[in-house]
């Protein structure tokens, strides 16, 4: 029996002992931190963080944010909102006479990194991933062991492999060259352009035959891959603006093929359609249970068709109608009406600019290789101009409206004859056009901010896509969005944004001295003539 007790006690010691050892490392080390000068802090603090103990932690962000202190009797306690913890075991404890302990910009910016490489040892995960990035980011070599410590304790099989490839980032700095190589046969398929920068560094300096083939080779593959990304994500920005494009341009293509007005205010349309969205989402979010905002979007577009096709047909029949077969005097008074609308939304809502929220589903990404994010608001209103496009055009060519506009639109003095209200059809087709510039605002203000000065941007691109395209053809509408899009993102990394529009410009003018009409041309003997 007395033997068995002698056991007990030995196994009760070699348990104990090792976490009581622990406890007094760590305090002691805590300590530290109270060190006489401030190189002896911030060597207290990198051997605190060697302990790759969680409690570290928020010791570690307390003393960067002069929250740590030491108490007469030498206990150093942490202050938070008024109550002093304990660093070991987290408790609140009564003090007096506490004093923070003085840091300077060098030993807070040392306790921050270490705190954030402390977050390796985190149960939450998201912390884990945020501390292995920041890590990533600073290239230190020195956070490699803290790395491989956290790996050996890692469960979660996705945070296991990011912290196999941040160790491999890290390794490829390493003094080591057998370090240097594992990283390189470790990152070979990466496409993270951080890494290709690293390994550009690492060409630049590396002596080692074996690492700078392995380096070399990489690099090349990873330059391949990425070129294949980055033409991906400008094909893919290309389609987004030409989308965007298409949606301000396919009313102003209907009225202007229709009436031949050249109406200045049509970037006003959009503006309002845009603030409309925001007057739904602002109702949604005052009247209506919170549930419910998500749909503010789709109450948001029939709205914003209804306000601007009201004040297109008001501003067709109360100024443009006097004003045909004067294309100058249109244009003067529309680019007035233009001010002035956008004067009376600044009295309404301000000259500031608004947001309106993307509802969650349209929130987010896919995230593909190489950092290219497919967003969910572009790609909806890729597919969403498409379906505008194509209810347009379904809209012309089986309803007896639409039969009633593209006769007007071939040959005006016939259409007339034949008994066809050629006033009543142009007021509606400007309402028609004013109402999807209306639509094409509110997914505008899905992708920007919402200002009086909104549809200043789009109203040069929409006449570049109608008169590239083809006036009043839909399909040249299509065509001349999508190649203006497409050419201006390929063209802004050699050229960059402002000269990309400029050359872009030079070749429409030089393109419609050989075709008037632009790509396709409307048929009929009033169009022809």
């Amino acid at each position: 029996m007395k033997m068995l007790k002698l056991v007990l006690a030995l196994l009760a010691l070699i348990l104990v002992t090792p976490a009581h050892a622990a406890d007094d490392d760590f305090v002691l080390r805590v300590h530290a931190l109270n060190g006489e000068s401030y190189s002896d802090k911030i060597e207290a603090a990198e051997a605190l963080a060697a302990l790759g103990d969680g409690r570290a932690a928020p010791v570690l962000e307390a003393l960067a944010d002069g929250r740590l202190g030491i108490t007469p009797d030498g206990t150093v306690l942490i202050e938070q909102d008024g109550v002093y913890l304990d660093p070991l075991s987290g408790q609140a404890v009564q003090a007096t006479g506490f004093d923070a302990i003085t840091v300077n910009n060098r030993v807070r910016g040392v306790a921050r990194g270490a705190a954030a490489r402390l977050a390796l040892f985190s149960p939450d995960v998201e912390a884990r991933r945020a501390a292995m990035e920041s890590i990533m980011a600073a290239g230190s070599d020195d956070a490699a062991e803290m790395v491989r410590t956290a790996l050996a304790k890692e469960t979660d099989s996705g945070i296991k492999t990011m912290m196999a490839a941040t160790l491999a980032n890290l390794d490829l700095v390493s003094t080591d060259p057998a370090r240097r190589l594992a990283a390189i046969n470790t990152l070979s398929d990466s496409n993270d352009p951080q890494i290709r920068s690293r390994l550009e560094n690492l060409l630049e300096s590396e002596t080692d035959p074996a690492v700078k083939q392995a380096a070399d080779k990489m690099l090349s593959g990873m330059t391949f891959r990425l070129g294949l990304i980055d033409f991906g994500a400008n094909l893919f920005q290309g389609l987004s603006l030409g989308s965007v494009l298409l949606l301000a341009a396919i009313g102003l293509a209907v009225t202007f093929g229709v009436m031949g007005v050249i109406n200045m205010a049509h970037g006003e349309m959009i503006m309002l359609g845009a603030y409309t969205a925001y007057a739904v989402q602002q109702f949604f979010r005052a009247a209506l249970p919170p549930d419910l905002i998500d749909f503010y979007l789709v109450a948001a577009l029939p709205a914003a068709f209804l306000v601007t096709a009201l004040v297109g047909i008001a501003l067709e029949r109360g100024v443009i109608r006097f004003l045909y077969g004067r294309p100058l005097e249109t244009m003067l008074a529309t680019w007035g009406i233009s001010l002035v609308l956008q004067q009376v939304v600044r009295q309404i809502f301000g000259a500031t600019n608004m947001e309106v929220a993307n509802p969650a589903w349209m929130t987010g990404g896919w995230e593909l290789a190489g950092g290219f994010t497919l967003t969910y608001n572009r790609v909806v209103i890729i597919f969403f101009c498409l379906a505008v496009l194509g209810g347009l055009a379904a809209l012309l060519r089986y309803s007896s409206f639409g039969l009633s506009m593209r006769a007007v639109t071939q040959n005006r003095p016939m259409a007339s004859a034949m008994g066809i209200p050629t006033g009543r059809v142009d007021a509606l087709t400007f309402g028609l056009g004013s109402g999807i510039a209306g639509i094409a605002g509110v997914a505008l203000s899905q992708i920007g901010n919402v200002s009086p000065n909104l549809g200043q941007g789009y109203i040069v691109d929409s006449f570049m896509v109608v008169v590239f395209g083809g006036v009043g053809s839909l399909w040249g509408t299509l065509v001349g969005a999508l190649s203006l899009g497409l050419v201006n993102k390929f063209l802004e990394p050699y050229a960059g944004a402002m000269l990309g529009k400029i050359l872009v410009l030079v070749f429409i003018i030089l393109f419609i001295q050989k075709r008037p009409r632009g790509l396709f041309a409307l048929k009929g003997r009033s169009v022809e003539s």
